[in-house]
């Protein structure tokens, strides 16, 4: 669980950065390079011998839709939304992992239910503020899409894991960092005039910051963290990093909100995750 925490207080910072920073570039091709820097760090961790080639062809597919087409979606929402509405959006998350987690095991648990609930009421609480732009329902639909493609793939990687023990979650990362590439370039060599991409040093620097930190460190170590977890903790953490975004804006960007509102909103959050742990057995790689 410390390790989900600690990765959404790193991807506080994000959304900021890419609404102030990298809203001029073209998403697919952002897309493509923060995960071109990710794959850069784990591709030397690709052992083909070591897996089967089915095996390795789906963790690519996991990688693919959890991180590829969820950056596609994502990052061209910010075209259609105001920071504070990405924000807003993204808050349905956690009911999508307890309803994907629960149809596959064809039950549903009431405990984590309520624990995505009461996460969804928490994030909600901080970042309501009505929405205003006109294409507000394309946004919407762009973050659902980004939702429901992070919450199959925390899904799916969770249930494979166990069945590849005998390999380091740095060689089972490679093959997601190299689904999650093929996917972002297979739309941005089409669709992005790469002559015309030309990022400045400072954009370039901090694409280098969230391809090797938010995206490569982050993904990495919330993967390993979230199969130390049950589905109720994990969807309930899943919106940890919406009042730390509010409070890494108010620190970073100097932008304003309500104590109180952010208060409650850690409140809620933490008693979310109280209800999902209460009752869960101990494991022994629980962190």
């Amino acid at each position: 669980m410390l390790l989900l925490l600690f990765v959404s207080l790193l991807w506080a910072f994000s959304p900021g950065l890419i609404k102030h920073f990298l809203g001029d570039l073209s998403s697919p091709a952002v897309a493509t390079v923060r995960l071109g820097l990710t794959l850069l760090v784990f591709a030397p961790f690709l052992r083909p011998a070591l897996l089967a080639k089915r095996t390795a062809a789906w963790l690519a597919g996991i990688g693919a839709i959890q991180f590829g087409v969820m950056y596609l979606l994502y990052l061209e929402a910010f075209r259609h939304l105001q920071g504070h509405e990405v924000y807003l959006f993204t808050i349905l998350t956690p009911l999508y992992i307890v309803l994907l987690d629960g149809a596959l095991d064809n039950k549903l648990v009431p405990r984590h239910a309520a624990a995505a609930a009461l996460s969804a009421l928490g994030a909600g609480v901080l970042v309501w503020r009505g929405v205003g732009t006109p294409d507000a329902i394309v946004g919407f639909t762009l973050v659902q899409g980004a939702n429901l493609c992070f919450a199959a793939g925390q899904i799916a990687y969770k249930r494979t894991r166990p069945a590849l023990s005998h390999l380091t979650e740095s060689h089972l990362f490679g093959w997601l960092a190299l689904g999650g590439f093929i996917a972002t370039a297979l739309v941005s060599i089409p669709f992005t005039d790469w002559a015309a991409f030309s990022p400045s040093p400072t954009q370039w620097l901090i694409l280098a910051g969230l391809g090797l930190g938010a995206s490569g460190a982050g993904f990495f170590l919330w993967n390993i963290g979230l199969a130390r977890v049950n589905a109720g903790t994990l969807a309930a953490l899943n919106n940890a990093k919406i009042p730390l975004g509010v409070t890494a804006s108010l620190l970073l960007f100097r932008e304003s909100t309500d104590p109180i509102k952010l208060g409650l909103s850690f409140a809620l959050l933490a008693t979310a995750v109280w209800l999902a742990e209460s009752g869960a057995k101990p494991t022994p790689n629980a962190s």
